[in-house]
């Protein structure tokens, strides 16, 4: 079995909204910070089992204000939304990077099922249960 890429360098670019990560296999991944944001992979976004993701909106304008490392295997991303519970793997981060293109297909065609605008703003979070109960 062969080991994951393992990140070279990191950058956070401000001014473009872009996360760049050079892996040790030479590839080179330019991220939008709202990619990063809509594919976090917190409970807040992906839910907690297939089919219970949380389309996200409003995130085209979304900032990284921090970087932090995790162990020696991810990063943690604080959002100018507050947002920061969502742990990048090295894995993960290189799979966003392989799949952007189709990720962000996706994207966009879950945002056009759902009848919202990618810059709508959040509805506010709605307990439906289901979460806890059995």
């Amino acid at each position: 079995m062969s080991k994951s890429p393992i990140p070279q360098a990191i950058t956070v670019h401000e001014q473009s909204r872009v996360l760049e990560v050079v892996f040790d296999d030479g590839a080179h991944f330019r991220l939008p910070f709202e990619l990063l944001r809509v594919y976090s992979p917190s409970a807040e976004v992906m839910g907690h089992g297939p089919g219970q993701e949380v389309l996200q909106t409003g995130k085209r304008e979304v900032a990284i204000v921090q970087l932090d490392a995790v162990g020696h295997y991810a990063v943690q991303p604080t959002f100018s939304d507050g947002h920061d519970s969502g742990i990048f793997t090295w894995a993960y981060l290189y799979e966003l990077g392989r799949d952007q293109v189709q990720l962000w297909q996706r994207y966009l065609d879950r945002l056009q099922a759902a009848g919202v605008e990618r810059d709508a703003p959040m509805r506010p979070k709605a307990h439906k249960g289901g979460c806890g109960g059995h």
